[in-house]
């Protein structure tokens, strides 16, 4: 089955599959923060709020800057540059390619429920873009969720436990970067004024989930 990418090009999907049976399988799918939307609800208020946004399609991509030009036309971005840059959706809408480290980089896209586009089916299309150029490319969707805190104390509620200044002047509106929130690795995204994706790890979803309601109930 072929379908459009992420970047605008044709790439195949699961073989075997329908359409059909893949909204079944996707409809079965549970996100890292499932069966915490209550406890978000009732911990966010005026001031600050915490949701999931379950289920972006995530690409760990080592690549060479400089020597991705193929892989930068399936991407339709250029790799960022520099440390906190990113390429696309800087304010988390469409696909956005995150800058990690010098050859790493972090695509990230919408739900394959919303593109059509299995994250599987989007990373061999860039594995093959990559061709023999030194790097690797793999489907690390299931290693993340994103969670988002928004409102007028949020940068206050992540202040509390990210040694990183979170000020505007230093970290502006679509700048993100690999950290820690107390002692958990993230990725955090400054994707609005008042608007940030914290990354965890899957399996430390709750406990992250936990120490920011922690963190905002000052503010209720």
């Amino acid at each position: 089955m072929t379908m459009t990418g992420l970047g605008g090009t044709t790439v195949e999907g699961p073989a075997g599959s329908s359409t059909g049976d893949r909204a079944r399988v996707l409809g079965l799918r549970r996100s890292p923060a499932n069966g915490l939307e209550q406890e978000m609800l009732r911990g966010s208020c005026a001031a600050v709020q915490l949701r999931e946004v379950p289920f972006l399609t995530q690409v760990a991509i080592r690549a060479t800057p400089g020597r991705d030009g193929t892989l930068a036309e399936v991407l339709g971005l250029d790799l960022p540059s520099r440390v906190g840059h990113v390429s696309g959706g800087a304010d988390g809408r469409g696909q956005a390619v995150l800058w990690l480290s010098p050859d790493e980089f972090l695509a990230v896209g919408p739900d394959e429920a919303d593109t059509g586009v299995s994250p599987e089916a989007y990373a061999a299309g860039l594995a093959h873009a990559l061709g023999s150029e030194p790097g690797q490319v793999v489907d690390v969707s299931a290693n993340r969720t994103t969670l988002e805190l928004s409102g007028a104390r949020a940068r206050s509620v992540l202040e509390k436990s990210c040694e990183l200044d979170l000020h505007p002047r230093v970290f502006p509106v679509g700048a993100a970067v690999a950290t820690l929130l107390g002692s958990t690795g993230v990725i955090l995204w400054r994707t609005g004024e008042e608007t940030w994706r914290v990354m965890p790890r899957a399996s430390f979803t709750t406990h992250v989930v936990r120490w920011l309601l922690d963190g905002m109930r000052e503010y209720r």
